[in-house]
């Protein structure tokens, strides 16, 4: 599977909750969407906009920094929202009930990398990073191989 990417720069936090509420529109279950970045980069608050902007009536959506995953039934069905952060190893992904939760929810993830390999190969990644001249700006790259994000990401970048 050839690699493809788009990228675009985030003036705000608006316009990544934006980006949030675009991206939330085209998730069905099955889907898995990584959220790569440092600290600070905004993976949190992206996973907070997208879970509100599904949900029929907006709650409050803390993140699974401690908890590692939150679940949440929105109308399309479950979404998981997980930070594997603190994991030490990668057993304990299968232990959560992440794995299963790959065919049948809508996934979103921080801290990929430590899936290893048991990341999805049809998930979308999004890499967010932090713009050094605007305080609230970033820059948000996706990546992706799974031809099912070639027609669904046109128009979503801002």
């Amino acid at each position: 599977m050839t690699k493809r990417s788009a990228t675009c720069r985030l003036p705000s936090s608006e316009a990544t909750s934006e980006l949030a509420h675009n991206i939330a529109r085209i998730l069905v279950p099955g889907d898995v969407v990584l959220l790569e970045g440092p600290i600070g980069a905004g993976k949190t608050h992206f996973a907070r906009s997208l879970i509100q902007s599904l949900m029929d009536v907006p709650e409050d959506v803390p993140s699974p920094t401690f908890t590692l995953v939150q679940t949440y039934d929105v109308p399309s069905g479950e979404l998981w929202h997980a930070d594997l952060y603190r994991l030490s190893h990668v057993d304990e992904v299968e232990e959560l009930g992440l794995i299963a939760a790959f065919d049948d929810a809508i996934c979103l993830i921080e801290w990929p990398d430590k899936l290893d390999d048991l990341c999805p190969n049809d998930a979308l990644t999004l890499r967010l990073s932090l713009d050094a001249e605007i305080e609230d700006a970033r820059q948000a790259e996706f990546v992706w191989s799974a031809e099912k994000w070639n027609i669904r990401l046109e128009g979503i970048m801002p």
